[in-house]
Parts: structure tokens; sequence; C-alpha cells
């Protein structure tokens, strides 16, 4: 390399933080300047919370990583970094963060951040298509199998169903035409994973279906997307076209006598389309809908013809397995559970963003070691995983290995691999409320129980929360869950009930307290709390009553103020504001 080369993250995340405003400004610069600069995008490397992210890469090679970058620094590294020839530390990569990085293992995420997602040749760099080509030219579809099936591989979109046992079913299933999808309608508020790889490495899944393809028999696969991922469409789609200008998709790929290729269909955001019969119905151009299995779709799936799906982050897996064999992948990870797993850390974490590690690490590693701890180090409260459909596990359980049936054990799931953590101000009753409320509006409405169960589930919720809550809500809770659980069709109905039992099952002081003494003890829920100002502690600066909006408080300057409870919103501006601690909430 001969002239400097800035690389600029480009994911969601970065977009949304300001990386598109930064090349601007590069580009204005290079410009301007007339510099000879190679101006270059990337996915995210995972590192979120320290987005927009700034590669600069010297003659020889040398990087240096800038963080949460402005337009106001882009001059500075242009001419302190580049024509001065001097590192800005103050806006370097810290070493602290750099290690949430190196503390992983990354097989999905390990081109993420590190090539420009939407050139081929990076991928090809990598030794990209190399395992699909071994795959088509060198292994039967029971090769292929076997080695999935050595390497261990559970399907990552939540249930961690053996991969090996559906692609088999799919190759053993009668018929001509069989089809291929990749579940990319990801739903679970706080979880981005497959959305990464699909804008930062979107090759990687294109390779996974070639070998899958292969495997099963399939000449047609379709990854169906939420629309509300129009990055990940563009790039994907823009992938797709490279992959069959080289001949790794349609006729006679790479030169054998196998034929394969993918579309895209975009889909409406349906969560309940996470399910496969839905997601089928979906793409059929019905209303997506689950059926009752069996038929699996292994049998009679998409089109009524035999079909396997599985979602992004299991398809990303395959390439890797291939390159370095199903072997060495089982040897990652424990014996309950192998290989690595992505997760998408938010909520009241230091260092929100992606993580991808072995699995066997507990919650401990993950929250602290590499997210950081809890933001305001403020104290842990409990994590919920799996999304809507899984469960809180509290902080007493921290320690939990994370593997299937450790995670399953605690009431929570895996799932597709959110993380949403918690701290002493979240409220345990109105966090199960939020999830409930989620799934009721999400349920297709076909079955009775989960149709009116969410929605009597969600009613008494808001009623604890909004300080109405009444003897025997606690057990009629209980009853109804079991009952949603128990008599509705599909997963959606089967799991929502989870984040209230298991807050009940770890959190039922606070579901009391709601009922029984109309408080909430995170001073969380409105209706139960009470803001006052502290008499001895009160000055009477008057910051108070200037930035109340309502104007619920009254005193005069250098006298006690008093806060008007019928007037007050309970927005907490006032405790905000207040330098002395004289806002009280109980």
């Amino acid at each position: 390399m001969e002239k400097y080369k800035v690389i600029i993250g480009q994911g969601s995340c970065g977009i949304a933080a300001g990386a598109a405003k930064v090349e601007e400004s590069f580009k204005d610069q290079i410009t301007a300047k007339n510099l000879s600069i190679d101006l270059e995008k990337t996915g995210c490397i995972g590192t979120c919370y320290l987005e927009p992210i700034v590669d600069v890469v010297d003659p020889s090679g040398n990087k240096i990583t800038y963080v949460n970058v402005d337009t106001s620094d882009v001059e500075r590294i242009v001419d302190e970094h580049i024509l001065g020839q001097k590192n800005i530390t103050d806006l370097e990569m810290a070493a602290k963060d750099k290690e949430m990085i190196a503390k992983q293992k990354r097989v999905v995420l390990q081109n993420c951040g590190i090539i420009d997602p939407e050139r081929i040749e990076d991928y090809l760099a990598v030794d990209g298509y190399k395992a699909a080509e071994k795959a088509i030219k060198e292994m039967s579809p029971e090769d292929i199998i076997n080695t999935v099936k050595v390497a261990g591989l559970a399907g990552r979109g939540g249930a961690g169903f053996p991969t090996w046992f559906k692609w088999n079913e799919a190759h053993k299933a009668k018929g001509d035409v069989k089809y291929l999808v990749c579940n990319a309608d990801e739903g679970d508020p706080g979880a981005f994973m497959d959305r990464s790889v699909l804008e930062s490495d979107p090759h990687a899944l294109i390779e996974g279906m070639i070998i899958a393809a292969k495997a099963i028999g399939a000449a047609q696969g379709v990854v169906y997307v939420r629309a509300e991922y129009p990055l990940a469409i563009k790039r994907l789609e823009n992938a797709i076209g490279q992959a069959r200008e080289k001949g790794y998709l349609g006729e006679n790929i790479f030169g054998s006598a196998f034929s394969f290729d993918l579309r895209i269909k975009a889909g409406a955001g349906a969560f309940v389309c996470g399910e496969e019969t839905a997601l089928i119905a979906s793409l059929e151009g019905e209303r997506g809908m689950p059926r009752l299995k069996p038929p699996f779709p292994a049998q009679k799936g998409y089109w009524a013809k035999p079909t396997n799906i599985n979602n992004v982050e299991t398809y990303a897996n395959v390439p890797w397995i291939f390159r370095n064999s199903g072997e060495t992948y089982g040897q990652l990870g424990n014996e309950n559970s192998k290989g690595t797993k992505v997760f998408a850390l938010t909520g009241k974490i230091k260092k929100g963003g992606l993580v991808e590690i072995p699995m066997g690490l507990t919650l401990r590693d993950v929250i602290y070691d590499i997210g950081g701890g809890i933001k305001n180090d403020k104290a842990f409260k409990a994590v919920q995983m799996g999304g809507p459909s899984g469960g809180c596990v509290p902080a007493e359980l921290v320690d939990t290995v994370i593997d299937y049936p450790s995670i399953t054990k605690t009431g929570a799931i895996m799932g597709s691999g959110g993380m949403v953590v918690m701290d002493e101000t979240t409220c345990m009753v109105d966090m199960a409320r939020f999830f409930l409320d989620f799934t009721r509006k999400e349920s297709c409405g076909k079955c009775n129980y989960c149709r009116i169960g969410t929605m009597r589930m969600l009613e008494i919720l808001t009623r604890i929360t909004e300080g109405e809550g009444r003897d025997g809500d606690i057990e009629l809770l209980e009853e109804l869950c079991l009952k949603v659980k128990e008599g509705s069709m599909c997963g959606l109905g089967q799991t929502a009930p989870n984040p209230v039992l298991t807050t009940l099952r770890y959190f039922r002081n606070e579901y009391e307290d709601h009922i029984y003494k109309h408080k909430c003890t995170a001073h969380s829920c409105k209706a139960l709390i009470t803001y006052s100002i502290d008499e001895e502690k009160c000055v009477g600066c008057t910051r108070c009553a200037k930035n109340c909006p309502v104007e619920a408080i009254s005193g005069a300057p250098k006298k006690v103020h008093v806060i008007d409870q019928e007037k007050c919103i309970k927005c907490g501006k006032c405790a905000s504001v207040c330098k002395f601690d004289a806002v009280t909430v109980d």
C-alpha cells in the first residue's frame, strides 16, 4: 500500500451515530487539500457504543482506530495524523475497549467491521467461497450433513434444534423440488445480531446457504428479511448480484452440475413470522399465521415442497465449519452446547453492542468482563434473555453457564441472542407488562388462548402497575400463564408467559409490594410514587420550580418549596435538577 486508507464503520448503528456525515467530511477534506487517500467503508465491529468508528491505515499497514468521531474531528485526523503523522490519543480506542473484542471468539462475526461488505473481493481475500466450492465439487450431501453433525451446530434462531437433523430430514424427503429458506425476520426487541451479519458480511450467509442447498438438494433459496432492515436488504441484494457474476449462484455453480440461486423477500415485520410455518404462509402471499405440525416443513413446507429453514446466524456458522472442520468447531463451547453464540447486549450496560462468545462462559463473564458492567455503577438486577419469548434471569444467578440446558433451567431461553440488562431502577412488574404488551399485539389471533389470554394477562399487569392491583391477581396470573402455554398452537403463545412466570418466580415480592403496599420499590411506576421536598435540605434555590413543566412547585427564593401533588405529573425533572438532594421519591 502506497497511500493512507481511511475506513469508516457504516452499519446501521454507525450511520445512526453520524458515520455518513463523517464520510462526507472526509470527502470534503480530501478534495479541499487535494489528498490521495482511499476512503472505504466497513460494517459494525460490535462496539456500537463507540460509533462512529474510523480506522486510519498508513502505507505500511499500521492501523489506528478512532472512536466517537464527530465531523469536527475529521480535520484533526487529516491534519495531525495523516499529514502530521502523529496519533490523536484523545480519540483513540482505549485498551479496555479493545479488550471487549479480544475476550471474544469470533466465528460468525469474524469479518464484521473488518471487510467492506459491498466488495466481494474483500470476502474472497479472507478465503470466502472456498468452503462452498469444496462442498459443491468434492462432497456428497451425506458428507456435508455429517460434517455439521460432528460440529454439533444447533439452530441459532431460538429453539437450538440440531441443524444436521433438519438438513437430513429435508435431504431424505421425497420430491424433485426442494426449497431452502433463511429466516432473517429478526423481531425481538433489543436484538440485532442477524441484521449486523447481513449489513457487515452478507457473503457469509450466501456461502452457508449454498452448502446447505447442496446438502438437501435445493435449487432455489429465499431470504426472508424484515422490511425495516433497508440497509441489510440493499447490501444482501448487492452481494447476491456479485455472487451471480462470479458463478457462485445460478446455473452450474463453481462449474459443477449443481445449480442454486437466491432471492430476497421483504417481510412486513410481523413477530409471529419468526415461526416457521407462519413465515412460509407469508412467503406464499398469505397472512402470516402458523399451522399445526406435523407435517413439518422438511416434509411439506414452501408450496407444499420439502423445505429447510434456519436463521442467519446458523447459516453464517457453516463456512467457518467447512474451512476449519467439524471437529474444530465442536471443540468450541462445552459438552452441552457446541460452538459460539452471538448476543446483542442492550439496556443498562456500559458497553452495548454485539458480542460473540464460546458456549460455556457465564452471564457474569458477558455482562461484566466483556460488557463492562452496569451503567453508572448501579446494582445489577436482572437480564432478560430470549426477548418476549424468553425470561428474566436475576442477579443471584449471574454465574449461570451460557448453554442451552443451563439457561432453560432458569426459566429463560437462549432465543436468538438478545440480552437486555436491567439495574435497580427497573420495575420487574412493568418489565413483564412491556413484553406482554408486545406479544399481545404480535399475536396472529388464531388461538383463543393466545389471543384472549395474553389480553387478560396484560390487563392484570397494567392494573397492578397503575396501583389498582387486587388480592388474587398473582394467582390469576399464574393460572392464565399455564393455560396460555398449554393451549397455544405455536411458539409465540407457548412462550409469551415466560417473562411473567420468571418475574413471579424471582421477584414475587415486587408484585406483592405493588398490590398490598401500593409501592414500587424501583420508583418506576408513576401511579405508585410520590415526589416531595425535604424541608431540612431545601435551600430555596428555585431550580426545581423553574424546571417543573406543569408549575406544580411553589415557594419563594431562599424558602422551602412545596410540590402540589394534584398538579404533579411525576416526570422526575425536579429530582434531576436539584443539587442538594432535597427532592425525595417515596
